[in-house]
C-alpha cells in the first residue's frame, strides 16, 4: 500500500452527549500530497535525547515508487530553543548512505519542525534565495508528513545536514568547516577557537586542539580578521580581498539581509568554510525559522533598517566602496527576481494546504503567540499572506536605502 496516498489516519472524534456518555467518532481520511515518513524506534523508546542515538527502522513512502525506502536507522533529538517545543527537531543516521526524495545520498539527515513559524516556509524560502545566489552549495529539502512509533507529529521538512560531504560542504580532505556560535551552545567534545571578535566552532574535519590541522585553520581566521580590521585593509593586494572570497559574502549577506535573520549577525548558526590553498568562503545558509518578520526582538520584526551590515566583519567591509558596490550591484539581482521568490511562497504553500490542516489538528497554535512571534493569525492563509508582504516591503526598503549608501 502507498502510505503517501493512502495511509489512513484514525481521528477520534469525542462527543460529550451527557456527563456519563461519550461517544467516539472514527474517521478514515486519506493523506494526500506529502511523503510519510514512518519512524519506530526499539520497543517504541522515546526520543528524549540530543546526544544519544537510539536504533529504530525508517520507512518513507511517496508517490514515486522508486523513492520509496525501507531501513535501519538511528536517531536523536537536536537543536537548541527549538528542542524545548512540543513538536520537537530530529537528526537521523542511516547505516549507508540513501537517496531520500531524490536527494543525493548521504548517511545524515535533519527532520525540521519548524514549530514557530506557522507558515512552515522560511527555512525553505531562504534555501530560494541561496539557490538564486553563487554560493558553493545549498541544502536540499522535501515536505514530509512524519509519524513516529505510530503517532502523527505533523509536517516535517526532511533537510540535508550540512557537513562535509562530497554531496554537501564538498571541501576535500584538507577543507574545513567552520560555525560562529556561542560557548553556552557548544557541546562537551566541540573544538573551537575564539577571535577577538568572535567564536568559531570547528565542524569538520575531526581534531584535537592544538594539533596542525586546528593551528592551521585558527592562524588563517586570525590574519583574516587581523587583516580585514587593519589600517591597510582596502589594498587590493594585501587587504582583506586576499584572504576572503568576496563573492560569496556578497551573496550570504544579501540573503540574511533581505530575510533579517536575527542570528545571522555572527551569533549562532553562521557557517564560513575553508579549503587550504583557497579563501575563505561564506556558507552555506541555515536556520531562518525566526527570520522574514517572525521575531519580536532586536527591531528585527520591521521591514526597515540594517542588520547583518552591524556585525564587526561586514561593518567593517562597508568601509571599502568596492565592496559597497558589489553589494548594490548584486542586490538588483535579487530585487529584480522578487515575483519569483513570492511565487516559490505561493506554490509551496499551496503544496502544504492540506497538510498543514492536519498539522494545524495534532498542534492547534494558530492563533496562540510562540516564541518569538510577532504576530499570530487564526489562519495558516493570513501567516502566509504576512511573510509574502513583510518579504515584498523589506526588498522595497532595502531597494531604497541600499542605493543611498
Amino acid at each position: 500500500m502507498k502510505k503517501s496516498l493512502s495511509i489512513l489516519i484514525l481521528l477520534l472524534t469525542f462527543f460529550s452527549c451527557s456527563k456519563d456518555e461519550t461517544i467516539i467518532e472514527i474517521k478514515e481520511v486519506v493523506l494526500p500530497e506529502l511523503s510519510i515518513i514512518s519512524i519506530n524506534t526499539v520497543n517504541f523508546a522515546p526520543i528524549v535525547s540530543k546526544d544519544d542515538y537510539i536504533d529504530g527502522t525508517f520507512e518513507i513512502s511517496g508517490e514515486n515508487e522508486d523513492e520509496n525506502l525501507v531501513t535501519n536507522l538511528r536517531i536523536r533529538g537536536r537543536g537548541n530553543t527549538t528542542w524545548s517545543f512540543p513538536k520537537k527537531p530530529y537528526q537521523i543516521k542511516f547505516d549507508n548512505k540513501e537517496n531520500i526524495l531524490g536527494m543525493p545520498k548521504d548517511k545524515k539527515w535533519i527532520l525540521l519542525a519548524n514549530y514557530s513559524d506557522k507558515t512552515m516556509l522560511r527555512n525553505e524560502l531562504a534555501f530560494v534565495l541561496s539557490r538564486f545566489s553563487n554560493l558553493d552549495w545549498t541544502p536540499e529539502s522535501r515536505f514530509v508528513e512524519l509519524f513516529i512509533n505510530n503517532e502523527y507529529l505533523g509536517v516535517y521538512q526532511i533537510v540535508q545536514k550540512v557537513e562535509e560531504s562530497s554531496n554537501r560542504v564538498n571541501i576535500g580532505d584538507d577543507g574545513y568547516l567552520l560555525e560562529v556560535d556561542q560557548l553556552s551552545r557548544l557541546d562537551p567534545d566541540d573544538v573551537f577557537f575564539e577571535t577577538n571578535n568572535y567564536l568559531f566552532n570547528i565542524k569538520d574535519p575531526n581534531l584535537d586542539f592544538g594539533d596542525n590541522q586546528y593551528n592551521i585553520i585558527k592562524n588563517y581566521i586570525e590574519i583574516t580578521e587581523n587583516t580585514l580590521l587593519g589600517n591597510n585593509f582596502t589594498n587590493p593586494i594585501e587587504g582583506y580581498s586576499k584572504y576572503i572570497d568576496v563573492d560569496s559574502f556578497v551573496d550570504w549577506y544579501l540573503i540574511n539581509e533581505i530575510t533579517k535573520n536575527n542570528d545571522a549577525i555572527f551569533f549562532s548558526s553562521v557557517y564560513m568554510n575553508y579549503t587550504p590553498g583557497g579563501k575563505l568562503k561564506m556558507g552555506p545558509v541555515w536556520d531562518y525559522d525566526i527570520s522574514s518578520g517572525n521575531i519580536n526582538y532586536n527591531g528585527n520584526e520591521t521591514t526597515d533598517g540594517f542588520w547583518i551590515k552591524n556585525a564587526t566583519w561586514y561593518s567593517r567591509l562597508f568601509e571599502d566602496p568596492n565592496f559597497v558596490t558589489k553589494v548594490k550591484s548584486r542586490f538588483n539581482f535579487f530585487y529584480n527576481n522578487r515575483d519569483l521568490f513570492q511565487e516559490h511562497i505561493n506554490s509551496n504553500s499551496l503544496y502544504l494546504n492540506q497538510s498543514q490542516e492536519r498539522n494545524f489538528y495534532k498542534w492547534p497554535i494558530l492563533g496562540t503567540y510562540i516564541w518569538p512571534n510577532n504576530v499570530y493569525f487564526s489562519t495558516y492563509d493570513e501567516e502566509v499572506i504576512y511573510l509574502k508582504e513583510w518579504l515584498d516591503e523589506r526588498l522595497e526598503w532595502l531597494n531604497d536605502n541600499l542605493n543611498e549608501l
